[in-house]
């Protein structure tokens, strides 16, 4: 073959059959990016090889079906002994036992203690309404009211002497209910309904002595009642009769406990305007005179053996 050689332009290598190196075609130098990549790669292989032993120890564990997803231990060793047959403890239990229905005519515990509370809840109410309480305690206001000193005595002194009054009017009605209803319900002879009824005669006939026919005619009208004989008086319509005629007795007797005090208080008031002693307050002369008054004639003694006698007659 003919070597062929041309003449090459000005700056451009002449060239043979033969290739001859590129110097653009050379080998780039390494990149910084596939250093870090090795790094990389290095340290995932390094925490492979660690987590390898733990595998291998978990692997011993006893894995539940696919559903719960849960793993768990492996089961213990059976406990030997009298561990192994002792059987769980009974949880705790509270048991309420009320008894007395077992017996015919009686009531049951729980209706008995409802009961009994709802008496202690309402015994005030009944000691006012059924007893001679309002009309002692109402008379003894009025007096404190027409001396003139509304603080003396004190309301726990007036209160007080009304409860003590109302025991001792009481007295008889008490023992009867205790000797024909109490004493024969405890010793177990009557049952707790026929105590009640045996109870209430006593208060009803106490009650009907001191209640006005006009005031029981009047409750009977308004409960749709018929004529009723004195013993078949329900309790409904003889306690709000019995009422009514104690606020009436009251207030007459106050009105007669106000009539000397206001007799005072006319005179004083009379001689102070005569001496014309205008801006003198008439009460307090007349309150040492009223005070006189009621000393001399022994005021709380009249008070206390009128209020007994008015029940008693």
């Amino acid at each position: 073959m003919r070597t062929l050689a041309a003449a090459s332009a000005p700056g451009q290598p002449a060239f043979c059959g033969a290739a001859s190196p590129n110097p653009a075609r050379q080998k780039a130098p390494a990149s910084p990016f596939r250093a870090i990549l090795r790094l990389v790669t290095a340290l995932v292989a390094l925490c492979l090889l660690a987590t390898g032993p733990v595998r291998a120890q978990s692997s011993t564990a006893t894995v539940l079906p696919p559903q719960t997803g849960l793993v768990t231990p492996p089961p213990a060793a059976p406990a030997s002994g009298a561990a192994a047959t002792a059987k769980p403890a009974d949880p705790l239990r509270l048991s309420i036992n009320l008894e007395g229905t077992d017996r015919p005519g009686q009531m049951s515990v729980a209706v008995q203690i409802v009961l009994m509370m709802t008496l202690l809840t309402v015994a005030p109410s009944l000691v006012l309404l059924m007893t001679s309480f309002t009309r002692i305690v109402i008379v003894l206001g009025f007096v404190r009211t027409a001396l003139g000193v509304p603080s003396a005595p004190s309301n726990q002194i007036i209160v007080g002497l009304s409860l003590f009054l109302t025991f001792f009017i009481m007295g008889p009605v008490i023992d009867r209910v205790h000797t024909e209803s109490l004493k024969p319900y405890l010793d177990g002879k009557i049952t707790s309904t026929e105590a009640i009824d045996r109870a209430t005669g006593p208060l009803k006939e106490f009650m009907l002595k001191q209640t006005r026919t006009r005031d029981l005619e009047y409750f009977l009208e308004l409960g749709g009642y018929g004529p009723t004989s004195v013993k078949d008086l329900p309790v409904r319509v003889v306690i709000p009769a019995f009422v009514i005629s104690e606020l009436q007795t009251a207030f007459q007797m106050g009105f007669l406990l106000f009539l000397p005090f206001l007799i005072i208080d006319f005179l004083v008031s009379s001689v102070l305007m005569a001496l014309g002693m205008m801006m003198m307050p008439p009460n307090v002369v007349s309150l040492p005179f009223k005070l006189l008054l009621f000393v001399l004639v022994d005021g709380w003694h009249l008070i206390v053996k009128s209020l007994v006698q008015s029940f008693l007659n």
